[in-house]
């Protein structure tokens, strides 16, 4: 089969052949026929001190099953989370991380939808916001971000700000259903809000937190770091609040399991909606890495083997 794998820091990216791997205990080999690429996963290529395996959300067929997997067989359709080498034509998955594509949706919907998905579902709940309450979005045209946008309008916010960082994402995310778009180097960010969900991180924590109102909270979830002086949480009695997406699939597997039948619930009803930017061949890997990093998609970008 083919692969793609770095063999230093920064890349490059190249296909290599590789033996298919074998289902291990609780695993579920499987077809790949979409990966979802994220920016955690380009960061890896550019940041890890060692190459690692180029892993993220992928979807396919199943075509072998370990021992003690009793949730899926050969055939099923599904979508999950790969620790090891998703970047390939075929992938292992832990069953416990695997959950079924319904019929009526194909792979691409399902890389686009359930793990970007979940964790914008994960960074609303614990944001907690009230019925009519504003919510702002950073990264709002992102994998993430989009979903973020529709998911906040639908659980019944009352204004919905989606940030980013040029004017050339501004319609996409109003067509989405923001009121608003703020610019990240605008001075500032219009009406204050009562959640910001923030996927940036980094030095954006700034404005991003001054666009609290008075107990406003903000759920980072970025992979990007970053740090807030104590003194700025005070004044406005605002709050900061931390959320991965793994602590919930491995230690709240029911409520994971609710969020990605909702998730699926809305995408059938037709009131949420995954957009793909494009989708590139494996080959092509480091193209699909370049408009992830450069932050020019709108909506996912996702690889095809």
């Amino acid at each position: 089969m083919r692969r793609v794998r770095y063999e230093s820091t920064g890349g490059p990216l190249f296909l290599e052949e590789a033996p298919v791997p074998e289902a291990g205990p609780g695993e579920v080999l499987v077809r790949v026929e979409a990966v979802g690429v994220t920016l955690p996963v380009v960061r890896k290529v550019t940041e890890a001190a060692e190459p690692v395996p180029l892993g993220g959300e992928i979807a396919g067929e199943v075509v072998a099953a370990g021992d003690g997997v009793t949730r899926f067989r050969a055939g099923d359709r599904v979508t999950g989370l790969c620790f090891g080498h998703g970047y390939a034509d075929y992938a292992l998955l832990r069953e416990s991380m695997t959950s079924p594509v319904p019929d009526g949706a194909s792979a691409v919907d399902a890389v686009a939808l359930v793990r970007g998905g979940l964790v914008a579902l994960g960074a609303l709940d614990a944001a907690r916001p009230a019925p009519g309450e504003a919510v702002l979005v950073t990264a709002a045209a992102s994998g993430v971000g989009h979903l973020a946008v529709q998911l906040a309008r639908l659980r019944g916010a009352g204004r919905v700000v989606g940030a980013v960082s040029g004017p050339g994402k501004a319609d996409f995310v109003r067509s989405l259903g923001a009121d608003d778009c703020a610019l990240y180097g605008d001075a500032r960010w219009g009406e204050p809000v009562d959640c910001v969900l923030d996927a940036v991180g980094g030095d954006l924590l700034t404005p991003a937190l001054a666009a609290l109102a008075p107990h406003g909270r903000l759920v980072a979830y970025s992979s990007g770091g970053g740090t807030i002086r104590a003194y700025d949480l005070l004044v406005g009695a605002k709050s900061v609040i931390g959320f991965q997406m793994a602590l919930i699939a491995r230690g709240r597997p029911q409520l994971y399991e609710r969020w990605r039948q909702e998730l699926w619930r809305l995408f059938a009803d037709g009131a949420l909606r995954p957009v793909v930017h494009g989708e590139f061949a494996l080959e092509d890997a480091a193209k699909a890495h370049a408009v992830v990093e450069s932050r020019a998609n709108l909506g996912k970008v996702v690889l095809r083997p």
